[in-house]
């Protein structure tokens, strides 16, 4: 289903998550705000838009797009009031394929790059409150960390310029409960939907799960099997090896938190 935003105590919480990130808080965004969308950023020069687009659609569980702004715009209609030059915790500037800068405000570099196209891709942020409500534990929450990411050896489909492989996230869960877990995301396509790998890390091509690419090292307790979700950061390390001239995207673990219900897009 897709959707829309949500009742009033629901938005006015988006709306207040947002304003403390406006004030300076640069946390990871898992668990703030529970129940509500999160999404990753990617914004490009409106010349790259079509590619990033199309990679997209060919590539839906890595990227589902939950909304496209067009060029300049930065208000998003998940978020009325919302501006995505300052309501992410943390941006990362990309030249050519390289990390140049990381910021806590973008609106110096949107203003000169004014045709930005964005693109809201859904986060499994969001369906970690539906993982907690049932019982089982969200280990980067309970330890203050970032989740673990890993860049995979698990190619995505190209599009026009764009090319790269699979990133995931890593969620360890205990043995008796995966299967409820596989259920409990699968219901939620349009932010990654069910794990895309459980177990055995090195058929991704991981060769050290304590060592992620991206976020914090995982902390995985006895019993634990790590369960493998494909990840929005995967545009990031598209543009890392396709390298437009200039992109904008959030870091890791800082999300755009939206006043949408996770509930509308359960299925």
């Amino acid at each position: 289903m897709t959707g829309t935003t949500g009742a009033p105590g629901v938005r006015d919480a988006g709306a207040e998550a947002r304003a403390r990130i406006r004030q300076g808080d640069t946390r990871p965004t898992s668990g703030m705000a529970p129940g509500l969308v999160q999404a990753n950023l990617i914004a490009v020069p409106a010349d790259w838009a079509f590619d990033v687009l199309l990679f997209a659609q060919r590539n839906p569980q890595p990227c589902p797009v939950i909304d496209v702004l067009e060029p300049g715009r930065v208000e998003s209609a998940l978020a009325p009031g919302s501006d995505l030059r300052r309501d992410i915790p943390r941006y990362r500037v990309w030249e050519h394929g390289e990390l140049s800068a990381e910021i806590d405000d973008a609106t110096e570099v949107w203003a000169a790059h004014p045709d930005l196209v964005s693109f809201l891709i859904g986060c499994s942020f969001t369906f970690e409150a539906g993982l907690a409500e049932a019982g089982i534990p969200v280990r980067h929450q309970e330890a203050g960390r970032n989740v673990p990411m890993y860049r995979t050896s698990t190619p995505c489909r190209p599009a026009g310029r764009i090319r790269g492989n699979m990133v995931v996230s890593m969620r360890p869960i205990p043995a008796s409960q995966v299967a409820a877990a596989v259920r409990i995301t699968d219901r939620f396509p349009a932010v990654h939907g069910s794990p895309v790998h459980i177990g055995a890390p090195e058929q991704l091509g991981i060769t050290d799960l304590a060592r992620p690419d991206y976020g914090d090292a995982p902390v995985l307790h006895p019993g634990d099997i790590p369960v493998f979700w494909a990840c929005g950061v995967t545009p990031q390390a598209a543009i890392a090896e396709s390298a437009p001239p200039f992109a904008l995207t959030h870091s890791p673990g800082r999300m755009f938190i939206t006043d949408a219900q996770g509930s509308d897009y359960r299925q």
